[in-house]
């Protein structure tokens, strides 16, 4: 194991097993060059695949990014920092930005467009050739892109619009509340999908101050929605903030949007960027059809984060901040998002289930891209009540982090993005004593392995007996 490896040693039923929860801040695990290559790497043949897949979203004409790749003559002058920025690691910075450590934890995940090691190999070796073009006809049909205006959830049956603010270009950072807005909604509704975007006037071109999310001026918006009834009780929603992805809830797991229910938010923090620009937030409901009800409810103690404790010295990388929570109901973990500012570099998850130790999740950390990471169905950690959930921060203010204004400057928590957060924003829903056999039994039987990530209890002789009890009956059956 290289220096500063973490290693936890947990017992499951009888058998040992070796975590390993990686180096804090070391690079990839398995070096770019080490992967293996083709002998002749060309623009069409081998890059522009990789390009279509997952960097294209953002990297078009009229997209978000401040250079198109979709042509090798758009390509062509990128191609030593394209091979710099994909070579990176799980830090800030890489690209395309997804943090997600690939030697720890659970590794399917949903949307996700990294670079494999032998991909990030293909890029170095095309680079470090010269960049050829390569035969005209090897290179795939262009990807047809709808217009930045369409939602990523498909048309939403409902659309909320905030106010519209404007932000003066050399303002200050703003925290604080917006006024509420009428959902207009009539009837009751299962939401399925939730995507917000902000909707303002800067320019295509980019033009502004180079800063955190640099077109937009909302950094992030932490909002519920207000039922009525003047008992002072809201409905939180997954927060806002900018490069988030939207939200797909589980299929059995709907969130309930009430009849003439308002959005408030007495939590938003506005950056400004630059430049004078007037801007607005638009929240995407899309529906489940009329009469569906869920079957499972959002877990009430899934979120965990710590304010109080921060304290950050200055000067110095690597330094950890931790945070824990004890599941009070048995829980699919259906995601997993840290919550960091400026000095955040890193997060991990980790399932304590008696002496048991699992990383779920470790990813790191750029304030400048922030993510959330939503398990595969097949791979969600099915964890039993009473698990603790543990998240490790680390945090470098150091001269090495370039987010940071000085890091000469002890930092503390607080609100503006240079101080200080430390949240997991990931969501999960609560399930009762059957709905959780059920999910291990259905994770049992569709593993090859006897270990299985994330489900503690999958191996138990109580699994394992309900397992053959329903072979029986299903053998037993005409």
């Amino acid at each position: 194991m290289g220096r500063g490896t973490k290693l936890a040693l947990g017992v499951v039923f009888g058998a040992a097993i070796l975590i390993v929860a990686g180096p804090p801040e070391g690079g990839r695990y398995v070096l770019a060059q080490q992967a293996g290559a083709p002998a002749e790497v060309t623009f069409t043949r081998d890059i522009a695949p990789i390009l279509q897949r997952s960097c294209q979203n953002c990297h078009r004409p009229d997209g978000v990014a401040p250079m198109s790749l979709v042509t090798y003559e758009d390509v062509r002058p990128w191609a030593r920092s394209i091979k710099t920025r994909t070579a990176i690691g799980p830090h800030r910075g890489v690209m395309p930005p997804w943090y997600i450590e690939k030697n720890v934890g659970i590794q399917k995940y949903k949307n996700d467009p990294s670079l494999s090691d032998a991909e990030i190999a293909k890029i170095a070796k095309w680079a470090d050739s010269g960049a050829p073009q390569g035969n005209p006809a090897d290179m795939p049909p262009p990807r047809k892109f709808d217009s930045f205006d369409t939602w990523t959830i498909g048309q939403p049956d409902l659309v909320v619009k905030s106010n519209e603010i404007l932000v003066k270009a050399n303002a200050p950072d703003w925290w604080g509340e917006i006024e509420s807005v009428d959902s207009g909604l009539k009837e009751d509704r299962y939401v399925s999908d939730l995507e917000i975007r902000e909707v303002n006037d800067v320019p295509k071109d980019g033009s502004g101050r180079a800063t955190v999310g640099g077109r937009y001026v909302f950094h992030h918006m932490i909002w519920a929605t207000d039922n009525g009834g003047g008992d002072g009780v809201n409905a939180p929603w997954p927060v806002h903030e900018v490069g988030r992805n939207a939200d797909h809830f589980a299929p059995d797991a709907g969130r309930l949007l009430r009849a003439n229910a308002k959005i408030i938010s007495n939590s938003v923090h506005l950056h400004s960027n630059g430049r004078d620009t007037k801007a607005h937030l638009e929240i995407g409901f899309k529906f489940h059809p009329a009469g569906y009800r869920p079957t499972v409810r959002a877990s009430q103690s899934r979120s965990l984060g710590n304010g109080v404790d921060i304290s950050i010295r200055p000067m110095e990388a690597n330094q950890q901040l931790h945070a824990y929570t004890v599941l009070q109901e048995h829980t699919k973990v259906t995601s997993f998002e840290p919550h960091l500012h400026a000095p955040g570099s890193r997060m991990c998850l980790e399932a304590i289930w008696g002496y048991n130790i699992q990383t779920l999740s470790c990813a790191g950390y750029d304030h400048n891209w922030v993510r959330g990471y939503d398990y595969a169905d097949e791979a969600a950690p099915l964890l039993p009540k009473g698990t603790i959930l543990h998240i490790i921060g680390y945090m470098d203010n150091s001269p090495s982090n370039k987010n940071i204004p000085d890091p000469r400057n002890w930092q503390g928590s607080g609100n503006r993005s240079v101080a200080n957060m430390f949240i997991d924003l990931g969501q999960g829903v609560a399930l009762s004593d059957e709905q959780f056999m059920q999910e291990m039994i259905k994770r049992r039987q569709t593993s090859k392995n006897d270990f299985i990530p994330g489900c503690p209890l999958c191996n138990s002789p109580q699994v394992r007996n309900a397992m053959a009890t329903t072979n029986n009956n299903q053998q037993q059956q005409p």
